[in-house]
């Protein structure tokens, strides 16, 4: 049976491989020229990590990654510790696969190394998608249309496949954004940074982790905006991030300070969907459920759907593509939307003012950790993808 996925981000390169373990010739379609080194810090929780070792990849995934011993939650103002979860060698052991923080980078070059030459096509941009009964097309700028059994969507935030299968719908601006930076981990080594924190505030959060091995810190500092672009490469301006978190604990100032280029990303989402699929057609990963970041999701969401998709799709044969589609949706969609909706309520949570909201707050999460070794999302880590039902 053949495939075509288009986009060569995360999700369309685990889509690749995990039809290519199910058996099916895949020619991936990217309109990038080359795929470059763009994006920071990625984390994966144990679900996502038991993915990459079914597709024989997790041992070169882990050897450029970091493996964080514990997450602390920390105040804003002065950084007194709100509570910490156990990560580390503890994780791996309760959840049979390790919680990695990995560089984007690092993760695409891993993948993208699995796939064939031959079944890639970059430089190819996608203007459309069609079917029949037989076969779905999709047609590139060039004018060239290619046919295939089956057409994964894996385009992104801004998916294009998404209106031409289900109309117009647009991202959504969060009304929040986030500074991005990375820099030599040494550079902040005499500031007794938590070894991954997330220090929470007044319409703000900051959370910060290593990665590249623990040689580098990346760096995440969300505020609410009224506008900004979606872009990986936009610039903030000099001193932008010292005045949006001033008054917050020094060694948070003193990590922005020290983060050189710094990004300014506008972070978007998509309305959930009841369904991903039409004929031959499915959506994956941010195309069917763009989230924001603040459960680390993202990225361990769209893995899962390929596991998910090359599950369904294992054995089928071109007539019963539709109905595999349906089983991929059906394993996956209850499961991601309800992903996008706790990373949502996280966020708010997050960026309560100071105040009763905000001690009652830090008062739960102080007493779920007494009680609890891991995060309340590591609930979730211990499912296998073939578990999740809609």
């Amino acid at each position: 049976m053949r495939a075509i996925v288009v986009g060569a981000g995360i999700g369309g390169l685990a889509a690749t491989l995990s039809l290519r373990r199910a058996g099916h010739e895949v020619t991936l379609v990217e309109q990038a020229p080359r795929l470059t080194e763009v994006g920071a810090g990625i984390q994966l929780a144990p679900h996502a990590t038991r993915v990459l070792r079914r597709l024989d990849l997790l041992d070169a995934v882990a050897a450029q990654a970091a493996r964080p011993s514990h997450i602390s939650f920390r105040t804003w103002s002065d950084g007194a510790e709100i509570c910490r979860y156990t990560l580390g060698r503890e994780a791996e052991d309760a959840f049979g696969a390790p919680y990695l923080q990995v560089h984007r980078a690092d993760l695409q070059h891993a993948l993208a190394a699995a796939v064939p030459p031959r079944s890639v096509r970059l430089n190819t941009l996608v203007v459309g998608i069609d079917q029949d009964d037989e076969l779905a097309h999709v047609t590139t700028a060039s004018g060239e249309r290619l046919g295939a059994d089956l057409v994964v969507a894996a385009d992104g935030v801004r998916s294009a496949a998404r209106q031409w299968l289900f109309g117009a719908d647009e991202a959504l601006f969060s009304k929040t954004a986030a500074y991005r930076a990375l820099l030599p981990a040494e550079e902040v080594a005499d500031l007794d940074l938590p070894d991954t924190g997330v220090w929470l505030g007044p319409g703000r959060h900051f959370v910060h982790y290593r990665v590249r091995r623990g040689e580098l810190l990346n760096v995440v500092a969300v505020f609410r905006a009224e506008a900004a672009q979606e872009s990986w490469t936009a610039r903030a301006e000099p001193g932008e991030q010292l005045r949006e978190f001033d008054g917050w604990d020094s060694r948070v100032r003193t990590v922005l300070e020290r983060a050189g280029q710094v990004f300014r990303y506008g972070i978007h989402t998509r309305v959930p969907l009841t369904r991903w699929n039409v004929g031959r057609v499915t959506l994956l990963g941010d195309s069917a459920h763009a989230m924001v970041p603040f459960q680390a999701q993202g990225a361990a969401q769209a893995i899962l759907d390929a596991a998910g998709l090359g599950d369904a799709l294992a054995g089928a044969t071109p007539a019963e593509v539709p109905d595999a589609l349906d089983r991929y949706v059906r394993r996956r969609l209850t499961a991601a939307t309800s992903v996008q909706a706790t990373s949502a309520r996280a966020g708010e949570d997050f960026h309560l003012p100071d105040g009763p909201e905000a001690r009652a707050r830090n008062a739960r999460m102080a007493a779920y950790a007494a009680e609890n070794r891991f995060m309340p999302q590591a609930t979730t880590w211990a499912a296998d993808v073939l578990d999740e039902q809609a």
